[in-house]
C-alpha cells in the first residue's frame, strides 16, 4: 500500500493535464460557473417577462413563423414551373437578342432591323390612315379607313395600359426612342409592335381583297416586325407572342364595336 502511493503521486506529477496552464480546462472556476449560472438565470427570467408581456395574437403569430417559412422554402408546382418558364423565356431572348448593342454578333444589322420595326410603329400607321382618309373619295373606303383609325387608336390605348400595370422591362436595357414615348410603348409587356402588326394583318385579310401571294408577304411581314422586337433586345419572346394574341383580340374587338358608313360620315363631317 505504501508502495503504490507514491507511484500515484509520481503518475499525477507526469500527466501533462495536471500542470497549472491546463488547470483551467479540467477544472473551471467557480466564478466563471457562478456568472455563466446567473446569466442563464437572468435570461429565463427575461424570457419569461417578455412572453408574459407580449399578447396571445403575437405567441400565434411567433409559432406560424416556421410553417411560414417552410411554405417560403417549399414553393409549389405551379411556382416552380412558372419560375423554370420564365427563366428560359429570359436565356432564349437574351440568345436571340443579336442586335441588341453595336458590339453584338450582328450588330452591323441593327439599322436594318430598326427600319423594319419602323414599320409596325403607331405614328406612320396613324398619319398613312389620315392621309388616305382625307384623299378618299368613295363610302367604302372611308368606311373602312375610319374603322382602321378606330383600330389603331384602341391598340395604343390598350398596349400603353397593360404595359403600365404589368412594368417589365426588356432582356436588355435599351432606351425607348422617341417614337415609342409618343405612343407610350415604354415597357415590354406586352410587345406594342406584335399587336399592332398582328391586328393589321388579319383587318387586311379580312376586308382587302389581296392575291394570295400578297397574303403570304402580309403575314411573313408581321412575323418578322415581331421577330425584329427580339432581336434588337426589346422584348422577350413571351411579350412578343402576348403581343400577336392580344392583337387578334383587338381585331375582334373593333368587328364587335364596327362604325357604319352613316356613323363614319357624320364623324368626318363634324372633323
Amino acid at each position: 500500500m505504501p508502495a503504490s502511493q507514491p507511484r500515484s503521486r509520481a503518475r499525477d506529477r507526469n500527466n501533462v493535464l495536471n500542470r497549472a496552464e491546463f488547470l483551467s480546462l479540467n477544472q473551471p472556476l467557480k466564478g466563471n460557473q457562478e456568472s455563466r449560472s446567473s446569466s442563464r438565470k437572468q435570461s429565463s427570467q427575461a424570457g419569461a417577462a417578455g412572453a408574459q408581456n407580449t399578447n396571445p395574437k403575437e405567441r400565434r403569430q411567433s409559432q406560424q413563423l416556421p410553417e411560414e417559412d417552410c411554405m417560403q422554402l417549399n414553393p409549389s408546382f405551379k411556382g416552380i414551373a412558372f419560375n423554370s418558364l420564365l427563366a428560359i423565356d429570359i436565356c432564349m431572348s437574351k440568345r436571340l437578342g443579336v442586335c441588341a448593342n453595336r458590339a453584338s454578333s450582328w450588330g452591323g444589322a441593327r439599322s436594318m432591323i430598326n427600319l423594319l420595326g419602323i414599320t409596325g410603329h403607331g405614328i406612320p400607321w396613324i398619319a398613312g390612315t389620315l392621309i388616305c382618309l382625307v384623299k378618299s373619295s368613295t363610302l367604302a373606303g372611308q368606311e373602312v379607313l375610319m374603322n382602321l383609325l378606330l383600330a389603331l387608336l384602341l391598340d395604343i390605348m390598350i398596349v400603353a395600359g397593360l404595359q403600365k400595370l404589368a412594368k417589365r422591362k426588356g432582356p436588355y436595357d435599351i432606351t425607348p426612342g422617341l417614337l415609342d414615348y409618343l405612343t407610350m410603348d415604354t415597357y415590354a409587356f406586352p410587345a406594342g409592335h406584335a399587336s399592332r402588326v398582328a391586328m393589321l394583318s388579319k383587318f387586311f385579310l379580312n376586308h382587302l381583297v389581296l392575291a394570295i401571294p400578297l397574303r403570304i408577304l402580309l403575314v411573313l411581314w408581321a412575323l418578322c416586325v415581331g421577330l425584329s422586337r427580339v432581336m434588337i433586345g426589346r422584348h422577350h419572346i413571351t411579350d412578343v407572342l402576348s403581343g400577336f394574341v392580344f392583337g387578334y383580340l383587338q381585331f375582334r374587338l373593333v368587328e364587335l364595336i364596327w362604325m357604319s358608313s352613316n356613323t363614319c360620315q357624320m364623324l368626318i363631317s363634324i372633323w
